[in-house]
């Protein structure tokens, strides 16, 4: 294109940058001022409340930030020119200036190819810095012009320096990612996806996409995206709000399954066994073992009338119920209703009446009824049926030497002064499963998947039986004593036997330096899983020995220093037993630095443990010590795996000790 037209062309695009601003701001007005006035043109009180919270969650949605494109390209199609942003704009005649990236005729710009253009004649990508339009770049697929992942501009945007939370990828999604992104709402994925294959992106956005698809019909029954832990999700927190998606519940489990809190702290046996799917088994035969058949009939005083109800039918009731399979309080209380259900009808005979409500309420709750009912389908919580299997372990099932590993060694008093670890919070929510049935949302998202033990997945089940899933994770971070090293065995315990497992092999985060280093790794991992690809060819990565280990500590303070004269994040990642030592270090030198969980800081350095650093990416990364990362737990070199590739620009191995063997072999 001539420089003239070219700069035409720029100065257009600009125009229509910020004339959707302006539409998008006006639009934004237009649902302040609903919110303002929603109570007086209302017809009720609850007409106003729900309104209200629909334009308040409307104005949020429609939030804009000047830092982020507003559209970032365009489909030439028919004659006809669309942008594709983040969020659908209209002018004030209700076109379209913007098409948000879900939408049907959008989906063209990640699929369509020069084999198959989908009536695309030019697609168009456009360069940005903070907001504002500086280029753009054209693919004439009806000329056979297709750049792919050559293109100057997506090479940009996939290699742009981050610092803060993570950033959406709609403007990078690849056409397998897309696929996945756009799967029907019916479908439960699981993603094996290698670092730097943009899994957690994925999944976020299948969330954001199948929001904008079936809005209402998850905006009742909700998506709920659970992550590893704080720092994980903090990481994660702004990727939906800058699509415009703001009614998403994010939650580790432990935050899902905390019924009561944490006061007690396990052994790694009794924590391995409590993690074991054996346990919702042991949990089931003990509650239902406590039902009882009826060895006495029941006599009820009505004023002058006596009502009798036999042994016989008292047993078929209770038969009945057990059969029927329903949870155990479900079942309790219609053993109760039927057994009134024959009070009334002996009265309906007797009186000619049919009986009041209040009268029903209170043959449901008299004496004789309600100790009936003790006596073969006792009430039970969550909380005592725990107590009782860690006071006095069942034998069957479980060793002896498990029995023990889990035994309360001072059994509480009482349930309510009961300590329960972090364990025995699943193995109450399983218990709670039992007796009532969870609420199940109309999709979950779950990251870091390969660390899911049986009853953490069965947790997980219960809050998806009526809805699907989208697991995402690696089998080679597997880091926890359980990690599963085979997906169909953790779907089994997901309640989606037959999801698709789908594998993501092509990075596009993590350069091929830095790849090339930690596939050495996979050997040793125990896990068959394909050797990650990048198509980075960029990035740098130095391994660095230090002859004094006492100086290994200075060493990795000049790393730091030169890291930071580049551009982006940098993290220090070392054992956790070290993190507190370099935090005084950087304290003492005077330079700022951020927790994991505190991703809004500010700060361009993070001191991360190795531990809490799974899902989490920066520019920079400097590894403090490979060997005290690997010896800190049984699954060490997995944890060094993951590490090693958190790195999207450089790597810098700093070791005074020897390096693993598996990352010495060429």
């Amino acid at each position: 294109m001539p420089t003239t037209d070219l700069d035409t062309e720029l100065a257009a695009e600009r125009s229509h940058l910020t004339e959707s601003r302006a539409a998008l701001r006006r639009m934004r007005d237009r649902a302040e001022s609903l919110f303002a006035t929603g109570d007086k043109v209302a017809g009720d009180s609850y007409t106003a409340e729900q309104l209200g919270r629909h334009m308040a969650r409307r104005v949020k949605e429609l939030a804009d930030d000047p830092d982020t494109p507003l559209f970032f390209g365009r489909l030439d199609i028919d004659d006809s020119a669309y942008h594709v942003g983040r969020r659908h704009v209209t002018d004030d005649a209700g076109e379209p200036m913007v098409l948000d990236w879900r939408a049907p005729l959008s989906r063209s710009f990640y699929r369509a190819s020069v084999r198959d253009p989908q009536g695309v004649a030019v697609r168009r990508r456009f360069g940005f810095v903070k907001g504002e339009l500086t280029s753009f770049e054209d693919e004439h697929l009806d000329r056979g012009e297709e750049l792919g992942t050559s293109s100057r501009i997506l090479t940009a945007e996939i290699e742009r320096p981050r610092v803060g939370p993570m950033r959406d990828i709609v403007a990078t999604i690849q056409p397998e990612q897309d696929e996945l992104v756009r799967a029907d709402l019916a479908d439960s994925i699981c993603v094996q996806g290698a670092p730097g294959t943009g899994k957690t992106a994925v999944g976020l956005h299948r969330a954001a996409y199948l929001l904008y698809l079936h809005r209402e019909r998850l905006r009742k029954s909700k998506v709920l995206i659970v992550g590893p832990n704080t720092a994980f999700l903090s990481y994660i927190s702004a990727v939906l709000p800058t699509l415009g998606e703001v009614e998403v519940l994010q939650s580790t489990l432990d935050e899902l399954v905390g019924r009561a809190p944490i006061r007690a702290t396990d052994t790694d046996a009794a924590k391995t066994i409590k993690h074991d799917v054996r346990m919702a088994e042991v949990l089931s035969r003990a509650l239902w073992s406590r039902i009882t058949r009826p060895t006495e009939p029941i006599m009820v005083s009505d004023g002058s009338y006596r009502w009798r109800i036999d042994v016989e039918p008292l047993r078929r009731i209770v038969d009945e119920a057990r059969r029927e399979g329903l949870p155990y309080s479900v079942g309790r209380e219609r053993v109760r209703a039927r057994v009134v259900g024959l009070l009334q009808r002996q009265s309906e005979y007797r009186t000619g009446n049919s009986p009041s409500e209040s009268w029903l309420r209170r043959m449901s709750r008299i004496a004789q009824v309600t100790e009936f009912l003790e006596s073969v389908w006792p009430a039970v919580t969550p909380e005592s049926l725990v107590a009782g299997v860690l006071t006095e372990p069942p034998t069957d099932l479980l060793t002896e030497e498990e029995r023990e590993a889990i035994r309360w060694v001072k059994p509480p008093k009482t349930v309510k002064s009961a300590k329960f670890s972090a364990a025995d919070l699943l193995l109450i929510d399983e218990a709670a499963g039992l007796l009532e049935r969870e609420t199940s949302f109309g999709h979950v998202v779950v990251d870091e998947a390969q660390d899911l033990s049986p009853m953490q997945a069965r947790a997980i089940a219960r809050r998806s039986e009526h809805g699907s899933i989208t697991l995402l994770g690696d089998l080679a971070q597997g880091t926890a004593p359980w990690a599963t090293t085979d997906w169909r065995d953790i779907l089994g315990h997901l309640g989606k036997p037959d999801a698709a497992v789908v594998p993501l092999t092509v990075g596009f985060r993590v350069p091929e330096v830095v790849v090339r280093l930690a596939n050495r790794l996979l050997p040793a991992l125990g896990v068959n899983v394909p050797a990650a690809v990048s198509l980075r060819a960029d990035g740098d990565l130095a391994v660095v020995p230090v002859a004094e280990p006492a100086d290994l500590d200075a060493v990795t303070m000049a790393e730091l220093t030169a890291a930071l004269v580049h551009e982006g994040s940098v993290a220090v990642i070392a054992a956790d037993a070290a993190v507190d030592r370099l935090r005084a270090h950087l304290d003492a030198a005077g330079i700022k630095h951020a927790t994991p969980d505190d991703v809004d800081a500010g700060a361009r350095v993070t001191v991360v443990p190795a531990t809490l650093v799974k899902g989490l990416e920066y520019d920079h990364v400097i590894v403090h010590e490979p060997a005290d990362i690997v010896a800190a737990e049984p699954k060490g070199l997995n944890r060094l795996y993951v590490v090693l590739t958190r790195a999207v620009t450089r790597l810098s191995v700093l070791h005074a000790k020897p390096l693993p063997e598996a990352l010495t072999l060429a």
